[in-house]
C-alpha cells in the first residue's frame, strides 16, 4: 500500500510556521498534532473552521491521524453548517474562536496543549482526507472528495512546475482562505510537502499585505487572487519585494500580470484548477495566454466537453469551463460554461465582458450579470461598476469601443462596492440580490 508522509522537509529545528515575529518549529507542530488528535471528539467528519492558519494545519493533520475527513465548506454561515449537519450527521466543528448558535457539536481549539514528542506520520494514499465544496457561484455548493494521495501528488506536480525548490524555506503568505481548494493546495500542502514556512495570518487590506510582506524573511511567496492584486497595485509607491507570486480563482489579464511583475520585480504565475479535480494547469500570464497542464495531467474533448485525467486526479473529471485545446496538455481558457450568455443570437461569456469592464481606466471593480427579462422571457445583461469619478455614460462609451453593442448592459449601475466573498467571487445568492436591487 502506497503511503505519503505528512512532511517531506522535517529538518529538526527548522520552522514550520511563523506567527508575527516568532517561528514555530517542526517539532512543535508535530507535538501539537499528537496532543490535539488525542483530544478530538469521535466522529467521521470535522468542519475545520480555525481562522489561524497554524491551528488549521494542526487540526487538519490531527483529523488525518484520527482517520476523520475534513469538510471544507465555502463559508461558515449558520445555514451552511446546518446543511452540512444534515448531510453528514456525524460531524463536529473545530474552531479557534467562540461561536454561538451553531447546530453541530463545537470543539474549541485548546488554549494550551500538553505536547509530547511525535514523529512524522504517514497516511495511505487512498485515505479520504477532505471534502472540498464548489464556491456556490453557480448554485448550491457541491461536495468533492479528495484522498491524501491526490492532495500530495497535486502539490508535488504544482511545486515542480513553479520551481519551489529554487526558494527553499520561503515565507508563505496568503490572502486567500485556507478552507478553499486554492488555499488548501497552495498554502497548506506546499508548506507540508516543500518545507515552506506558513505565515499564520491572512492579510486582507492592501496596507496589511504590504506590512506582512515587508516584515517577512526572504525568500517570500505570495499566494493571492486577481481581486486582491488589482487593489494592491493601486497602492502608491514601491511594493515590498517578493520571490514568487501565485494567483488563482479567476484568470488574470495580461496587463494586470505585467503590472504585478513590474511592481514586485518577480515572475507571477497562475494556477488553473477546480474543486472537482484540484490543480490542473499553470501559466506565466505576462508572457503567454496559453495554459500548460501540470505533469501527469492530460485533457481530451468529446461532445460533452473537456475531460481532465492523470496521476493527481483519481477519476476522469468533466470540467465546467469552455476550453480551446491546442493539444492534450496545452489550451486556452474561454470562460465558464455557466457564464455563457446569448443575446440577440450572439454568444459571449460573462468573464469576457467583465474583463473589458474592469480594464476601463477608473473602474476599480465591476461585474456583468445575466437576468431574465420578465416581460419578454429573454436573457438580458445588467452590470455593476465601482468607479469613483466616472459617470454611467462615460463607462458605456468606453464599453462600446471594446465589446459588441448587443452586450452593452441595460442598465449599468454605479455602486460603492461589490459584495465579493474572501475569494473575490460573487456567489449565486449575491448575484440574485444584485439583480433584484437593480430592477427596483
Amino acid at each position: 500500500m502506497t503511503e505519503y508522509p505528512l512532511l517531506r522537509a522535517a529538518n529538526p529545528g527548522s520552522p514550520f510556521a511563523r506567527r508575527g515575529g516568532s517561528a514555530i518549529a517542526v517539532e512543535t507542530f508535530l507535538a501539537d498534532i499528537a496532543a490535539l488528535a488525542a483530544l478530538l471528539p469521535s466522529g467521521g467528519h470535522v468542519v475545520n473552521l480555525c481562522r489561524d492558519r497554524y491551528r488549521f494545519a494542526v487540526g487538519f493533520a490531527a483529523a488525518l491521524c484520527r482517520r476523520q475527513i475534513n469538510l471544507l465548506p465555502p463559508h461558515d454561515s449558520a445555514g451552511m453548517l446546518d446543511q452540512l449537519s444534515q448531510d453528514y450527521p456525524d460531524l463536529y466543528c473545530l474552531t479557534d474562536e467562540a461561536r454561538d448558535g451553531f447546530g453541530p457539536t463545537v470543539f474549541e481549539y485548546p488554549s494550551t496543549l500538553v505536547r509530547v514528542p511525535f514523529g512524522v506520520p504517514s497516511f495511505a494514499a487512498d485515505q479520504s482526507a477532505a471534502v472540498l465544496f464548489t464556491s456556490g457561484s453557480t448554485g448550491r455548493p457541491q461536495p468533492h472528495g479528495r484522498t491524501w494521495g491526490e492532495l500530495v501528488e497535486s502539490a508535488l506536480a504544482a511545486g515542480q512546475r513553479l520551481d519551489i525548490a529554487s526558494i527553499p524555506g520561503a515565507s508563505l503568505i496568503g490572502t486567500v482562505p485556507h478552507q478553499h481548494s486554492f488555499g488548501l493546495e497552495s498554502l497548506l500542502m506546499l508548506a507540508l510537502q516543500f518545507g515552506l514556512v506558513l505565515h499564520t495570518g491572512r492579510p486582507f487590506y492592501p496596507a496589511d499585505i504590504v506590512a506582512e510582506l515587508a516584515a517577512a524573511p526572504r525568500p517570500i511567496m505570495l499566494v493571492t487572487t486577481p481581486v486582491h492584486l488589482r487593489v494592491l497595485l493601486t497602492e502608491p509607491g514601491e511594493l515590498p519585494p517578493a520571490d514568487l507570486v501565485l494567483s488563482a480563482t479567476a484568470p488574470l489579464s495580461t496587463a494586470l500580470a505585467q503590472d504585478a511583475e513590474a511592481r514586485f520585480a518577480v515572475a507571477l504565475h497562475e494556477i488553473y484548477g477546480c474543486s472537482e479535480a484540484g490543480q490542473i494547469a499553470a501559466r506565466r500570464t505576462a508572457l503567454t495566454e496559453a495554459w500548460h497542464c501540470l505533469d501527469g495531467i492530460t485533457l481530451r474533448q468529446d461532445a460533452m466537453g473537456t475531460w481532465a485525467s492523470g496521476i493527481p486526479i483519481a477519476v476522469e473529471t468533466l470540467l465546467s469551463d469552455v476550453i480551446e485545446l491546442h493539444d492534450s496538455e496545452r489550451f486556452l481558457l474561454r470562460g465558464r460554461i455557466a457564464d455563457l450568455v446569448n443575446v440577440a443570437g450572439k454568444r459571449t461569456s460573462l468573464a469576457y465582458l467583465n474583463h473589458h469592464l474592469t480594464t476601463i481606466e477608473g473602474v476599480l471593480d465591476g461585474a456583468f450579470v445575466a437576468a431574465d427579462d420578465d416581460d419578454k422571457d429573454i436573457e438580458r445583461l445588467m452590470a455593476f461598476a465601482v468607479a469613483p469619478g466616472l459617470r454611467v455614460d462615460e463607462i458605456l462609451a468606453a464599453l462600446r469601443q471594446r465589446i459588441d453593442p448587443a452586450f452593452l448592459p441595460r442598465p449599468l449601475h454605479l455602486v460603492a462596492a461589490l459584495p465579493r466573498n474572501a475569494l473575490g467571487k460573487l456567489p449565486r445568492e449575491v448575484v440574485l440580490r444584485l439583480i433584484a436591487e437593480g430592477k427596483t
